[in-house]
């Protein structure tokens, strides 16, 4: 797998320094830049994760973040936002928009290379064939390079935590996940999120399924998994 790229984003220089020789010491390629304008200038689409300032300029890290995720190729670009906006309101705002992850100022380098070691390990995939990519059961069919499903060829609408807790469970048939299980595969461990969130979404998981739902079983007790024979 090619070097993961990240570009940080933060009108504090010295702190994108810090960050990019750090990151670059854990194998990462990194890039900066000091505004969001700045950044709106490079090809976005060509790194795996953005970690993005909140306070900043004209264009905030909020207004940013917004709007990368109304861009369809930027859709599912990692966001971590670094940021002294600490307070549930600003996180909750943070969450909303699409981030990945929040981290709050100041914070120790090793924090935040767990959290971006976490955040890759989760969404960098080794590009698969056409072929490789295409997860098929009965009638639903799963393409993983472009996050789409369909059920009987017709596409199914589905939010991106309602498809990465699928791919979760499809990707191991039988195998068990607890709702900590899932939470700390698809939401950050440090989200603000109650188990009965892993209730609400496997529930409109499987009436977005239709038929196929019944597939995804609870086991009292213990949690989910996609029982498929």
């Amino acid at each position: 797998m090619s070097k993961a790229r990240i570009l940080v984003v933060d009108d504090e220089e010295d702190l994108c320094e810090i960050l990019q020789f750090n990151l670059e010491s854990e194998g990462y390629e990194v890039e900066t830049a000091n505004s969001a304008e700045e950044a709106l200038k490079k090809d976005l689409a060509s790194f795996h994760l953005l970690m993005l300032d909140v306070m900043m300029g004209e264009i905030s890290g909020f207004k940013m973040a917004g709007m990368i995720r109304k861009n369809e190729k930027l859709a599912n670009l990692p966001i971590i936002f670094i940021t002294a906006k600490d307070t549930e309101n600003d996180m909750l705002t943070g969450f909303n928009i699409g981030a990945d992850d929040y981290i709050s100022k100041p914070f120790s380098i090793r924090e935040v290379t767990v959290r971006v070691k976490a955040i890759l390990r989760r969404t960098m995939v080794v590009e698969p064939s056409d072929k490789e990519s295409i997860l098929q059961f009965e009638n639903l069919k799963i393409d993983t390079i472009r996050k789409q499903v369909f059920l009987s060829e017709r596409p199914v609408d589905l939010t991106k935590k309602e498809l990465e807790m699928l791919l979760l469970l499809v990707s191991h048939p039988g195998r068990v996940y607890s709702r900590e299980d899932i939470l700390s595969a698809v939401w950050s461990d440090d989200v603000y999120v109650l188990d009965r969130t892993i209730d609400v979404n496997i529930t409109r998981l499987r009436k977005k399924l239709g038929d196929f739902g019944q597939h995804i079983v609870t086991r009292l007790g213990y949690g989910y998994c996609f029982d498929y024979k």
